[in-house]
């Protein structure tokens, strides 16, 4: 039997569909490209904005074309929340349900009956899912937490994957410990990455210690993403003193004006964000932040686009995401007045990623004639490729082997870093 896989989601999306993957072919089926025919197909779905899940009606869709008599497994966030919109699947399997996938799929290939589960989000644990498979085979992605209970007013996550929890602790290191031994970097991923560990009274910092000790081969950890006010003391001091931490962290903004943040709930202004940036780089000066960004919030007027464009060119980040305002039925935003023009929000998000391509072509450039960690990862164009620390990529002339390499950056041309290898680590 084959299957294909699509995941449109975030990272913790990615490492559950490869962890499904990866049990589903131990359990012999075979895994193919999702352009090809199969027998089942998963899509495991995102539902963070209306594109996202546009994207997963359309995949869906899609994969009836290609693959006509496929069992179509629709999975993950959208599948919790959406209704009709998932009529054409055979299988529509929610938060609760999705470490079950491959017994339901069984379930359906035998009897060919309709499978929908979802809710019961109350009193979750933890899937203790895991795989060995990843995309570039040389980042693995960890997750360690799930859920989130902040509640933004734009944000329909909350209701998609239940309330915060997170793997147990001595899991954890042993997971990544196994990790280590394929993978020189490893990524710890969550919807709420840094509120791990408070069922267990474990600090993400606490953790990412016993990791680091208990995987003594790793080269490189890093944090996918975590919120300004989640970045403790503790752990500015770990990656301070810690050189296999990453230099990066991305701390997600969503907008540089008060009044925009107090609309969207977020538990912080900007006062209090920009002094945290400020500890960050006096403990930690080679440190790259990168954030995300939320143009057109409803009610947001050019005066408050303005305040954060001026706040983000003040904060000197490397990088920003920056996604127009989606809005979610079920959030607080849906039902706010003063809805801005699709127009006006697409304009704004051009606006904000001129900046941060000015923003990372200015950050970039500092590294000019320094030495940087360099991780290859791919090869193009007659050039080996991979990331530093600060999750710039730097291109290598020649094909060097997978591995960490000291790497000194001779030149910044049409975007992009370019240096020579001075030895591998």
């Amino acid at each position: 039997m084959k299957f294909s896989v699509c995941n449109l989601g975030c990272k913790v999306n990615a490492f559950e569909a490869e962890s499904i993957a990866h049990t589903l072919e131990e359990e012999g089926w075979q895994r193919v490209d999702f352009e090809q025919n199969a027998d089942a197909v998963l899509i495991f779905t995102c539902a963070v904005t209306n594109m996202a899940a546009q994207k997963s009606r359309k995949m869906m869709h899609r994969a009836r074309r290609i693959s006509p008599d496929a069992a179509i497994a629709m999975i993950g966030c959208y599948a919790e929340v959406a209704d009709e919109d998932l009529a054409d699947a055979d299988l529509i399997i929610g938060t609760r349900e999705k470490k079950n996938v491959p017994q339901h799929l069984q379930e359906y290939m035998e009897n060919h009956r309709r499978i929908s589960l979802r809710g019961g989000l109350d009193h979750l644990t933890f899937d203790n899912l895991e795989t060995t498979q990843f995309e570039n085979h040389t980042r693995a992605y960890l997750k360690v937490q799930d859920g989130c209970g902040q509640f933004c007013s734009y944000c329909i996550i909350p209701y998609a994957r239940g309330q915060e929890r997170s793997m147990a602790p001595n899991a954890v290191v042993q997971e990544a410990k196994r990790l280590s031994e394929n993978y020189p970097e490893i990524v710890l991923a969550g919807i709420h990455t840094g509120r791990y560990g408070r069922e267990y009274g474990v600090t993400l910092a606490q953790l990412m210690q016993r990791i680091l000790q208990g995987a003594p081969v790793l080269k490189r950890l890093r944090i996918s993403s975590i919120e300004q006010n989640e970045v403790t003391d503790e752990l500015i001091d770990l990656i301070r003193k810690e050189p296999r931490i990453a230099r990066h962290l991305h701390i997600p903004l969503q907008s540089g004006c008060d009044t925009v943040l107090k609309r969207m709930r977020r538990p912080y202004d900007t006062a209090a964000y920009f002094a945290k940036l400020e500890k960050i780089r006096a403990a930690i000066p080679d440190i790259a932040i990168s954030c995300d960004l939320i143009a057109g919030f409803p009610g947001e007027t050019e005066q408050e686009f303005e305040e954060t464009l001026a706040f983000l060119q003040k904060c000197r980040f490397s990088f920003i995401h920056a996604f127009p305002y989606s809005m979610r039925q079920g959030t607080v935003a849906a039902g706010m007045e003063d809805q801005i023009d699709p127009r006006i929000k697409k304009e704004r998000t051009r606006r904000v990623m001129e900046m941060s391509e000015m923003l990372s072509d200015s950050y970039q450039q500092q590294w000019l004639d320094k030495d940087v960690q360099v991780i290859v990862e791919t090869h193009k164009d007659g050039y080996s490729v991979g990331h530093a620390s600060q999750y710039f990529p730097v291109s290598i002339r020649g094909s060097l082997p997978r591995g960490m390499y000291d790497v000194h950056v001779q030149a910044y041309e049409s975007h992009a870093l370019y240096g020579c290898v001075k030895e591998s680590i």
